[in-house]
């Protein structure tokens, strides 16, 4: 179990990242296919867990997780919250859990001493419409470009060499460090030479992603502890059923693959 209100207290630093749309079916199979062997070697025993996500398209799903609601265990015990929002009296909450009295998360570590950054990769990160200011907006600072959206083929290069930098940058207080990883998202077909997107394109963007984020994460923790949060925010249809996309209620939609760790 994961103490992240100790994390917190100690200001050990924070990277959560979102695999923008990754199937937990996809995710399994990749790694169970060695398609991935950098996160391999960086996830806990048993890799992916099996997790359902509490909204079905990007908005919904980071908007439940910058409040507090990460991706549930398909079970009825779960697992302790990593964090809550501060709850009405009556309601007890384990002393691991983090509280922040606060609306949501990133104000709350804020009112603990973190910078809070935003890395952004779709285009609900991106400043560009109405909607896609919410979302950065709750951060210290943010950073988009069209090479960190998903139609770019080397888009996590970018993203974590953007990452790396602010990283490389930052002294003096805690980070949360977000990057939303574009490449598993629409489209991804390039990844295959095709013009159509599927599970197995998918899987090829993961497999591109691997290298990156594999790159991120054993560079942020080569001289400091941090929290690491790996997790997808939804899933896509790809013809099952006739469905096409996100927004429903379907397993391939709202199961995805979650994993957390300190390294």
């Amino acid at each position: 179990m994961i103490n992240a209100a100790e994390i917190i207290e100690t200001e050990t630093n924070i990277l959560f990242v979102t695999l923008d749309s990754l199937r937990y079916d996809v995710a399994r199979q990749a790694l169970d296919e060695g398609l991935t062997p950098v996160l391999a070697g960086l996830l806990p025993a048993g890799g992916w867990e099996l997790r359902q996500t509490p909204g079905s398209f990007t908005l919904p799903a980071h908007t439940a997780y910058f409040s507090g609601f990460l991706p549930k265990l398909p079970q009825p015990e779960q697992p302790t919250r990593l964090w809550e929002c501060r709850p009405p009296a009556f309601k007890k909450v384990p002393p691991e859990t983090f509280v922040f009295d606060a609306p949501n998360l990133l104000v709350g570590l804020g009112q603990h001493g973190y910078r809070t950054v935003c890395i952004g990769g779709v285009t609900y990160f991106s400043r560009e419409t109405p909607l896609g200011g919410v979302l950065p907006a709750m951060f210290d600072e943010d950073h988009w470009r069209p090479e960190f959206c998903s139609p770019e083929p080397d888009s996590t290069r970018h993203q974590v060499d953007q990452a790396l930098s602010v990283a490389e940058g930052h002294a003096g207080r805690p980070l949360f460090l977000f990057v939303n990883v574009s490449a598993t998202h629409v489209p991804h077909g390039h990844y295959l030479g095709e013009s159509t997107d599927s599970v197995l394109s998918q899987a090829a963007a993961l497999a591109y992603a691997d290298e990156h984020l594999g790159r991120l994460i054993t560079t942020l923790t080569q001289n400091q502890r941090w929290l690491i949060i790996l997790c997808a925010d939804h899933g896509d249809s790809f013809g099952e059923d006739g469905f096409w996309g996100r927004g429903t209620a379907r397993p391939e939609v709202m199961n995805v693959p979650f994993a957390a760790f300190t390294r």
